[in-house]
This record gives structure tokens, sequence and C-alpha cells, in this order.
């Protein structure tokens, strides 16, 4: 099962890199609703036994399940937030992947896990509540997150910006909700 979730996600990715990179210049667009929706068009056509599988699980388990969110995954858990990600929802999560932590400086990720609240805030500032998928995303400016300032959302070409970090794919559908995942870890501004 992990095998087909995690080969849906590649593939999801690879179609998302295709949308935005190639093609014919005529049927090119700058909406990043139509990358998006390119994207979901193919991981519903490619991988349905996959969806169907997400789909049965909540966030948390179908982050665990691509393997790709060790990072994210273990800081949810170390921040006491498996189980608020794991409820009835529904939530939006826009899902830093493991490379994305990595580019973190090691120092903030030692201030975080020392201060629980700030990285429960971290965490929470990548939180939407309600299901927003990639068609509403692209037609949104902002929207609150749980840690309570929002997010800010715009178009650069074909991709889709949340605060500065780009989409890499959309709508990965859970149980209880949806994740984007992105390629940058999300800090709320400072207070």
């Amino acid at each position: 099962m992990r095998r087909i979730f995690t080969f849906g996600l590649l593939v999801g990715a690879l179609a998302l890199v295709g949308a935005a990179c190639g093609g014919d210049d005529d049927a090119a667009t700058d909406e990043p609703a139509a990358a998006m929706e390119d994207t979901t068009t193919m991981e519903e056509e490619t991988t349905e036994t996959t969806e169907t599988t997400t789909q049965e699980m909540d966030i948390v388990e179908t982050a665990v399940a691509a393997g790709s969110f060790d990072t994210l995954v273990s800081l949810v858990q170390e921040a006491g937030l498996a189980e608020d990600l794991s409820g009835a929802g529904p939530l939006t999560v826009f899902a830093p992947t493991d490379e994305a932590f990595a580019a973190v400086p090691e120092e903030t990720l030692t201030q975080l896990q020392n201060d629980p609240e700030a990285l429960r805030q971290v965490l929470l500032y990548h939180v939407v509540e309600g299901e927003v998928t990639s068609d509403q995303v692209t037609g949104l400016d902002a929207a609150p997150t749980l840690a309570g300032p929002d997010l800010s959302f715009s178009a650069d070409g074909g991709s889709v910006l949340v605060n500065d970090a780009t989409v890499t794919m959309a709508d990965v559908l859970a149980s209880n909700g949806v994740i984007h995942v992105v390629d940058a870890v999300l800090l709320p501004p400072a207070r």
C-alpha cells in the first residue's frame, strides 16, 4: 500500500512539473488553477486506487504513508498535535517535505524543539480550517490559519505560492481533509 501511495505522489509530482515546464505555447497558461487541475486530473486517472486508499486514512496517516514527511510527522507528534490532525476535521494542511525541513537551519529547528509553544504555532501556521482544494486556493488571496495569522496565496507563472513556498503537489485527499505539498517551511510573522 505504501508503494502505491508513494508511486501516486511521484506521478502527481511529475505531472505538476510537466504541466509547469513543458508543452505547446498555445496550450500553456499562466493560470495556476489550470496547472493544479491538470495534476489533479492526472492523479485521478493514474492513481484511483491510491486516492481511495488515502481517503480512508486521516491526514497524519497519509503523511506517514507517503514517507517524505518524516520530519513533519515527528514534529507534529512532539508538539502533541497528532490527535488534532487525526480528528474529524475537515482541515487543509500545507505540508513541507523532509527536503523543506532540511533547508531550515539546524539551530532554528533546535530552538523550536526546545520551545513547545513556538513549535505548535509554526506547525499550526501550516493548517487552515476546512477542506480547501486547489480550485479554491487559486481563488483566494489569503486564509486564516489555526495559529491565527493568515497565509497569503499568489500565482507565479504556472505555480501557486503559499507565502513564499511553492505548492509542488495539490489535493492529496485524506479522510479528514486535504494536503497540499509545499517546498518550504512556513514561518508565522513575528509578533
